[in-house]
Parts: C-alpha cells; sequence; structure tokens
C-alpha cells in the first residue's frame, strides 16, 4: 500500500495511524502531495479502507517513519 507526501523520500516507509479508531498499516511513500494547507499526507484507498476511513476521506492520524 502507498502514499503520497510532500517531503518524505519516495521509497520511505511510514506507519499511519487513524487516531480515531486506533487502526494502523505501514505505506511507502511513492508520489507527491497533498496540495492543501491543513493535510500531510494522501493515502491509498486500500489503505484508507484498512484505516476505516474510506467513506469520510479524511482523518486525523500520527504518522511514523519506520524505515
Amino acid at each position: 500500500m502507498t502514499m503520497a507526501h510532500p517531503s518524505l523520500p519516495f521509497g520511505t516507509r511510514v506507519r499511519v495511524t487513524n487516531l480515531r479508531n486506533q487502526r494502523s498499516v505501514v505505506l511507502r511513500v511513492n508520489d507527491r502531495g497533498p496540495y492543501h494547507a491543513r493535510r500531510v499526507g494522501d493515502v491509498s484507498e486500500a489503505a484508507a479502507k484498512e484505516l476505516g476511513m474510506w467513506r469520510r476521506g479524511t482523518a486525523t492520524a500520527m504518522l511514523e517513519v519506520v524505515e
């Protein structure tokens, strides 16, 4: 599963935790973005489903670089 991040190097692995339900996944940065002032990253559809945020579209989350 993948995500976009504005500054982390491509290939960086990031643990994203949805703070609302404590679900987490490890994603690989493979794109740049988002280009919105209040957003830190965009996750793939599969990751959004795993995190339980697919229907809402956004979530408050914690990002941790794991590699």
